[in-house]
C-alpha cells in the first residue's frame, strides 16, 4: 500500500497523539483525531490499519479509556523522508502564500500550512535562510471582498445548499437579489469569482465574489448538473468572461514582440505561425472577446488583429477614442 505526502503528514499526527494521549492520560480516538485533523473518521481508521498493518506498528484500542495507545512505548515510525526539494518547495510555499494576505482565505491557508511545517521531522538538514533574502513575489492587485460573504458562499459550495445573495454588476445602478446553486469558486487575476446556476436565469453564470454584498444560506440542497465540468465551462474561454459563439481569433505580432508571444501559452487551442519578417501569427478560439481586446491593447503597437470582423472594428473603435482624448489640448 503506497502512501502519498498528504498520508505521510496524517501518519506522523496520529503518531504524536497517540503519544501526547499517553503522556496525558487522555487517550484520542478516530473521532477526536479527525475533527483536530479536519478529516473524515474513516480516513484516520484506514490510517491506523495502515500503520498496523503496513508498518507493524503496536496500536491497541483501550475500550476503558476509549482511546488508543501503543502497547509498546519504545516503538517509532521510520524516518519521514523528504528530499531537499521537498523541504524547499515547503519554503517556497510560505512565500506563495503571501500573495494572499488580506484576504478572508489567508487566515485558513495559513493554518494549513503552519500545521504541515508541525509535522515535519525535527531534525531538518536545509538552509532555508537565502530565501527570506533571495526570493520574493509580487501579488497582483487584488479586489476587495468581506470575509463574511467568503465563509457563507464556501460554506455553501461544501454542504451543497443553494444561497441568496445580493449582487451589483458594474453597470447597474442598484444591487440585485439572487438565487444561485455554487458549483465552484474560482481565483483570477486578483478576484474571487463564484459560478454557478443563478436561478433567474435560468443557466451557469459568473459572479465577482468582491460584487456580492450580501449572502445567506439556504436550507434547501441542490444536485449540481450532470453537464457540468470547469475543463469544459472555461474551454473557449480567454480570461474569466464567456458565452456566446466560438470566434476564431488571428492576431499578428511584428518582430519584436514575438519572442514575448512564443514563450508562453496564453490560450490551449492557441496555434502559433512563424512569418519571414520576423513576426508571428497567433490563432486561438474564444466565444467572448472584452478581454482579448482589452490584451491586444496592452501591447501598444507592432499588433494588428486580423480576425474576427467584430474585434477589427472594436479594437478600431478603442484605439480611435483614445486618439481623440489625447488630441483634445489639456
Amino acid at each position: 500500500m503506497a502512501t502519498d505526502k498528504t498520508q505521510l503528514l496524517r501518519l506522523v499526527f496520529i503518531d504524536r497523539a497517540i503519544r501526547e494521549g499517553m503522556r496525558t492520560g487522555r487517550l484520542e480516538n478516530c473521532r477526536s483525531m479527525a475533527q483536530e485533523y479536519e478529516v473524515s473518521t474513516k480516513s484516520i481508521l484506514r490510517d491506523i490499519d495502515y500503520l498496523r498493518n503496513q508498518r507493524d506498528a503496536p496500536i491497541d484500542y483501550d475500550s476503558r479509556r476509549r482511546g488508543y495507545y501503543y502497547s509498546e512505548e519504545n516503538f517509532s515510525l521510520p524516518a519521514l523522508t523528504l528530499t531537499e526539494s521537498d523541504l524547499f518547495a515547503i519554503c517556497l510555499a510560505e512565500k506563495v502564500l503571501d500573495q494572499h494576505r488580506g484576504m478572508p482565505i489567508y487566515r485558513k491557508l495559513r493554518a494549513v500550512y503552519q500545521k504541515i511545517s508541525e509535522f515535519l521531522p525535527e531534525k531538518v538538514t536545509f538552509q532555508s535562510s537565502w530565501i527570506e533574502t533571495r526570493l520574493s513575489t509580487i501579488p497582483e492587485p487584488r479586489t476587495r471582498m468581506a470575509p463574511e460573504i467568503w465563509e457563507k458562499v464556501a460554506g455553501a459550495l461544501r454542504a451543497n445548499r443553494s444561497v441568496e445573495i445580493v449582487y451589483k454588476k458594474p453597470a447597474s445602478e442598484q444591487a440585485e437579489p439572487r438565487e444561485v446553486d455554487p458549483y465552484h469558486i474560482l481565483g483570477y487575476q486578483g478576484e474571487w469569482y463564484l459560478i454557478g446556476h443563478c436561478h433567474q436565469r435560468g443557466t451557469i453564470l459568473t459572479f465577482a465574489m468582491s460584487r456580492i454584498h450580501q449572502a445567506t444560506v439556504l436550507e434547501k440542497g441542490f444536485v449540481s448538473s450532470a453537464d457540468f465540468s470547469m475543463e469544459t465551462f472555461l474551454a473557449n474561454r480567454f480570461g474569466i468572461f464567456g458565452g456566446g459563439n466560438p470566434r476564431q481569433v488571428r492576431i499578428r505580432f511584428a518582430r519584436e514582440h514575438a519572442p514575448f508571444v512564443v514563450e508562453r501559452e496564453w490560450h490551449p487551442s492557441q496555434e502559433l505561425e512563424f512569418l519571414d519578417d520576423g513576426g508571428v501569427m497567433l490563432s486561438f478560439t474564444a466565444d467572448h472577446l472584452y478581454e482579448v481586446k482589452r490584451w491586444i491593447l496592452s501591447w501598444g503597437g507592432g499588433v494588428k488583429v486580423l480576425a474576427p470582423e467584430e474585434l477589427v472594428a472594436s479594437v478600431r473603435e478603442e484605439l480611435a477614442s483614445a486618439l481623440r482624448e489625447y488630441g483634445q489640448p489639456r
